[in-house]
Order: structure tokens, then sequence, then C-alpha cells
């Protein structure tokens, strides 16, 4: 299942990435004290990251992976790495993956990356003004929302993620998911 909801995670992301012009790269986003293409940067780091741990059974420390080049360069770049990483979903085992001294099953580095790359999608939509058009899928969000407590937890919360936003009882599975990880649904 992990697979599977990384897989929809990436296709929801690069729609919104679909978006992204030179242009918008100083909008803000969602995420405190980062613009669109701080975002892009991070987002991109992610992919690599996930993208190795995938494919090789291990993620190398600090590695970022080649800078994007141009203004056009980071959406680019969050295309090419969200594709490695769906070839590496599709053809990657269940094995234990090797994050500095710990080994982490692979079922868990693919939740956390449908974590973040669905919530960062989101935020790209905001940051390019898409968000009403390019809302999280409700089936995504409800698996999101079923693995985020392996991810969410009292001591992720204020180093990674924000206080959760209040919504009412009848908010989209979508906007329960960005609000529970600290974001305004309406943003």
């Amino acid at each position: 299942m992990s697979a599977s909801l990384l897989a929809a995670a990436i296709d929801y992301a690069l729609g919104g990435v679909d978006w992204v012009t030179p242009g918008l790269l100083s909008q803000p986003t969602p995420c405190r004290d980062w613009d669109l293409a701080a975002l892009l940067r991070h987002t991109n780091d992610s992919l690599t990251a996930l993208h190795e741990g995938l494919a090789t059974g291990y993620v190398s420390p600090g590695r970022a992976g080649r800078p994007a080049s141009g203004p056009d360069g980071l959406a680019m770049t969050f295309q090419d790495r969200a594709a490695q990483l769906r070839a590496a979903v599709q053809t990657g085992g269940q094995h234990d993956i090797a994050i500095a001294n710990r080994h982490v099953a692979a079922a868990v580095v693919t939740a956390v990356g449908a974590i973040e790359i669905t919530v960062h999608g989101w935020d790209i939509a905001v940051a390019c003004g898409q968000q009403r058009s390019r809302p999280i899928p409700a089936d995504l969000a409800r698996g999101v929302l079923d693995v985020a407590p392996l991810v969410v937890t009292g001591t992720t919360r204020g180093s990674q993620f924000a206080a959760p936003v209040p919504v009412p009882p009848q908010a989209s599975p979508g906007d329960r998911l960005v609000a529970l990880l600290g974001r305004d649904p309406a943003s």
C-alpha cells in the first residue's frame, strides 16, 4: 500500500509543478519563511533522498543532488527526480533502508515520502494560486491520513510540523490532512 500511496503522491505533486513559472519562484508558501524556490529546492532534495534509499537501500548523509540551473531548473529538476523516484517505487524491494546509523523499513520510508510529497505538492499549488483547482484527491488524502500517525508525533510536532489547524468535522480529507500538518486549508 505504501508504494501505491507514494506513486499517487508523486502524480498529485507533478500536476502542481506544471504551474510553476520563473515569475512565481519568489511567491510565499504555507511553509514558514520559504518562498516557492526554497520549497522546490527542499522537495527536490527529498526526492533525491527517497530515490536513493529505495533504489540502493542507503541514504547518504547530507546528499542533495545536483543543483538546478536557470529559472526553470527547479521545476524541471522536480519532474526528473519525481520520475526517478516513481521508477524506484515500481521496482524497489521491501528491504530496510540505512539512514545514518539506523535501519528503517522501506514501507516507513515510502509513507514518509507520501506525506512529504503530498503536502508539499499542495504547498506548491498554493504558491502558484492553484489550490482550488488542485485539491488533494480524497483517496490520496485518506491514505496519507492513515499513515500520518507513524510520522507526526509529539516529537516531530514543532520541529517538523506546526501545530494542527482546527477544521470543521465535515472538512474534506485533503483539508483535514493539511490542517493536521499545520496549514490553513483556506490559504
